[in-house]
């Protein structure tokens, strides 16, 4: 990596700031602290981050607020949100709202850094692994590795997460294929299902959503007791870019 990933860490209690601020240095990175929404924005404001742990219950405000701005204002910052073990509605409006993971409180900070460094995996790529010098056609949209980036047939890019993209790519690699919750979560998170996990089904509801699955002929199949299926065909060529 060219330099330290910088971690904005959000959260009220200070016991957890400190705890965190010291193993991330100690992991490697970068690491700047708020203790509530006000000094949140004002970090974000003043410097630049590869990465957000944004705790959900704050002192002036919700954490799913700021994930909601955040998306809007500079969508390409991951967020790990921080939730009470029992708040599910809390997790799964979190992941609605763009958030890219959740760990529950509490929790193990080697557990949390695993996610983070999953998590920039994914969002900077070609700094990991070597760039695929292939595109996918599907349907009438374009997907392109390299760029992580998704356009319909007038070239209008189709606006998606981080984790939206890695499950879309997950099923085009695999066309035709009956994929389970536990496969997807696993090839797309690296970790295996809690059974009340839930994130496999909101990210497919959003995906679902985003490509205006209306019309007679989804591109998605839900199996009962089985997971999903892409139906569509997938072609892929050589990115002449």
């Amino acid at each position: 990596m060219q330099s330290q990933p910088h971690i904005l860490v959000v959260d009220d209690d200070r016991e957890i700031r400190t705890l965190l601020g010291r193993y991330l240095d100690g992991q490697g990175f970068r690491v700047s602290m708020a203790a509530d929404r006000r000094e949140c924005e004002q970090k974000l404001g003043a410097g630049q981050f590869d990465l957000m742990v944004l705790d959900v219950m704050l002192p002036d405000g919700s954490g799913l607020d700021i994930c909601r701005g955040l998306r809007d204002r500079k969508p390409h910052i991951p967020i790990i949100l921080l939730t009470a073990l029992k708040e599910d509605v809390d997790r799964i409006i979190g992941l609605e709202l763009g958030a890219d993971d959740y760990i529950g409180k509490p929790f193990n900070p080697r557990e949390l850094t695993a996610r983070i460094r999953a998590v920039l995996r994914r969002a900077t790529p070609e700094e990991f692994a070597a760039p695929r010098a292939r595109i996918y056609r599907f349907a009438s949209y374009t997907l392109e590795p390299d760029t992580r980036k998704v356009t319909d047939a007038q070239g209008v890019p189709v606006d998606l997460t981080g984790a939206e993209f890695d499950l879309l790519q997950v099923f085009l690699d695999r066309p035709g294929r009956l994929l389970s919750r536990d496969q997807l979560l696993d090839l797309t998170q690296g970790r295996e299902r809690d059974p009340l996990d839930r994130s496999v089904d909101v990210l497919m509801s959003r995906l679902r959503r985003k490509f205006g699955e209306m019309g007679e002929e989804p591109l998605f199949k839900t199996v009962r007791n089985g997971g999903y299926q892409l139906t569509t065909r997938v072609e892929t060529a050589e990115n002449d870019a």
